[in-house]
């Protein structure tokens, strides 16, 4: 699994590329969780991604993206950052 996708113009987005936010765990469970609040826990949202078959493919999205809130693939975004950065 590459944690830097390819460029988003280089593939057409399809339905089949979105399928997997409807097997994610966090679709079934409160979006306040992997949203805290500047300085609140995310103890409890990294649980669930623990447990999520497409936590991969969340954090593939969340990267490929540049998403800047919340708690994706079980990283936050500093998180994300240091692993763009190759901290992690």
């Amino acid at each position: 699994m590459s944690l830097v996708p390819e460029p988003l113009d280089s593939f057409p987005a399809t339905e089949e590329d979105d399928q997997w936010q409807e097997n994610a765990l966090c679709a079934q469970t409160d979006p306040e969780a992997f949203f805290p609040e500047k300085g609140g826990s995310t103890r409890e949202a990294k649980r669930i991604c623990l447990g999520c078959d497409v936590r991969d493919k969340c954090l593939e999205y969340a990267l490929a993206n540049d998403e800047r809130f919340g708690i994706w693939g079980g990283l936050s975004e500093r998180e994300r950052r240091r692993l763009k950065r190759g901290i992690i």
